[in-house]
C-alpha cells in the first residue's frame, strides 16, 4: 500500500494529460455546442474568447440545467410527445425530416458556462489534481503554461492512472 501511495505522488500531470484539447468558442450558440459535444463524445470543454484566452468551462450539465429552466418557460401549446410518436409511426424518417426546422439558439455559451477555471501545471502531481477535483466536485482540470492552455486532465484520465497502479 505504501508503494502505491509513493507511485501516485510521483506521477505528474504532464505524464497523463491529454495535449489535444478541443475548445469551445464563447460566442457559439447552444445548438452548435450540443452538436460539438455529441460529435466529439465529450461531456465538457474549455471555453475560449475571440483571442483564444481561456474564459471558462461548459458541460452537458450546463446545457441540461439551461434547458430545464427554459422548458419551464415554454408555452403549453407546443406539440405533445404523444402526437409526435403517432406521427413517427405513420410517416417515414425521411418525410418526418420535412417537419423539422433548423433552429439556432439565441443563447450563447458565455451565458451558461462556468467562469471558474481550475488550472494545474504539468509539474503538479496527480494526487494534487485528485484533491482539486474532489474538493471542487469537478470532472476536469486544465493544464496551463503561463496563460496558454496546454492540456486537460479528466476524471477518465484519473481512472486510467488508478487502473495502471
Amino acid at each position: 500500500m505504501a508503494n502505491a501511495q509513493k507511485n501516485i505522488n510521483d506521477v505528474t500531470v504532464g505524464e497523463v494529460m491529454q495535449r489535444d484539447v478541443l475548445a469551445v468558442d464563447a460566442d457559439w450558440p447552444l445548438d452548435k455546442l450540443a452538436r460539438f459535444l455529441v460529435d466529439n463524445s465529450i461531456s465538457g470543454a474549455p471555453v475560449t474568447d475571440e483571442n483564444g484566452e481561456l474564459v471558462g468551462v461548459v458541460s452537458m450539465t450546463d446545457l441540461v440545467r439551461h434547458n430545464s429552466i427554459t422548458e419551464k418557460d415554454t408555452v403549453a401549446s407546443q406539440t405533445h410527445d404523444v402526437y409526435l410518436y403517432e406521427l413517427e409511426r405513420h410517416i417515414g424518417n425521411e418525410e418526418l425530416q420535412v417537419f423539422h426546422t433548423q433552429y439556432e439558439s439565441p443563447v450563447q455559451v458565455r451565458e451558461i458556462m462556468t467562469p471558474m477555471i481550475f488550472k494545474v501545471s504539468e509539474e503538479d502531481s496527480i494526487r494534487e489534481v485528485a484533491d482539486i477535483m474532489l474538493k471542487g466536485r469537478i470532472h476536469r482540470v486544465f493544464v496551463t503554461r503561463d496563460t496558454l492552455l496546454t492540456g486537460i486532465v479528466t476524471a477518465l484520465d484519473m481512472m486510467q492512472v488508478i487502473r495502471n497502479l
